[in-house]
């Protein structure tokens, strides 16, 4: 293949099991792309992920590795690498390999013909039925019902410009959601369909609390459509209270008043926030700000 400059960022929390094998089949695989950086970012594992890592980087150059102080959570993980990435193309993959990094030649091949991102998609999800579902009711609300903009059926296994995804998490967006901001700053983003294989080494961090919260998140954050509804609810309440159901109008109220809540909640975001993530080791340069301890960091 034509020599393409790409740092694949792995996040990883938790996963020692998976470091050597997705490393060793990263170089297999996209060996190819040249210069090749490989990115592990270390969200607070208390496991040995970051033993593993730091035996990697000492092997091999092109391993690169920033550990935080505590875990920061997904969104954090990756925004770091982003960041710190050293190459032109960012190709996004999770440790625990259910994405093959072979499938990330069919999101180069898609890129060259003038796209900024590239989004896995899964026409053969190996995951759970519950996890399926989950997914489903949330696109269907989020696209058909609230009318935002997201890749349907894309994923974090993804290729990105360096640039663009550095503007995106420059942005400091109260609630970050990468799939919902690629849209609303270019046009050039297309969907590819990929394989997936189930997970076979570790456990999963993902739980339907999380997968809740972060589709709240997303539905205050990208649409005002929860206003509205909460407003016709309160006059709705209000007329089947006066019409002798004053029990339901109080539900009905109540419930629009959770909503504005909510979006009081977010707005309250957009004030001083604390760090996005902070590094307590790295091999690579970093900013002072984004280091817990600037003077004593190796």
């Amino acid at each position: 293949m034509t020599p393409f400059p790409l740092s694949v960022v792995v996040p990883c929390h938790n996963e020692e099991d998976n470091v050597g094998p997705c490393y060793a089949e990263i170089v297999a695989e996209l060996g190819d792309c040249r210069p090749l950086q490989v990115l592990f970012v270390d969200d607070g594992s208390t496991d040995g992920t970051l033993d593993r890592i730091r035996a990697l980087a000492a092997g091999d150059p092109r391993v690169g590795y920033l550990s935080f102080s505590r875990n920061f959570g997904l969104e954090a993980a990756f925004s770091a690498g982003y960041l710190y990435a050293a190459q032109p193309w960012i190709l996004h993959l999770d440790a625990d390999l259910q994405f093959p990094p072979a499938e990330g030649l069919l999101l180069i091949a898609k890129a060259a013909e003038g796209y900024d991102a590239v989004f896995g998609v899964r026409p053969d999800r190996r995951d759970s039925g519950l996890r399926k579902l989950a997914s489903l009711v949330h696109d269907r609300i989020a696209r058909r019902v609230l009318g935002i903009q997201l890749p349907r059926g894309a994923t974090c296994f993804r290729l990105v410009r360096t640039d663009l995804a550095r503007r995106i998490v420059r942005l400091r967006l109260g609630t970050p959601y990468f799939l919902a901001t690629v849209p609303r700053l270019t046009r050039a983003w297309t969907t590819v369909p990929t394989a997936h294989r189930p997970r076979v080494r570790g456990e999963s961090k993902v739980s339907v609390r999380g997968l809740a919260k972060h589709s709240v998140e997303l539905f205050v954050s990208y649409s005002d459509r929860l206003l509205t509804f909460a407003a016709v609810g309160c006059l709705l309440g209000a007329a089947v209270a006066l019409a002798g159901f004053p029990a339901v109008g109080l539900a009905l109220g109540l419930a629009a008043l959770a909503v504005v809540a909510r979006y009081l909640v977010h707005l309250s975001r957009g004030g001083p926030r604390p760090p996005l993530f902070l590094v307590r080791e790295t091999n690579l340069t970093v900013a002072p700000a984004d280091l817990l301890y600037p003077e004593e960091t190796p």
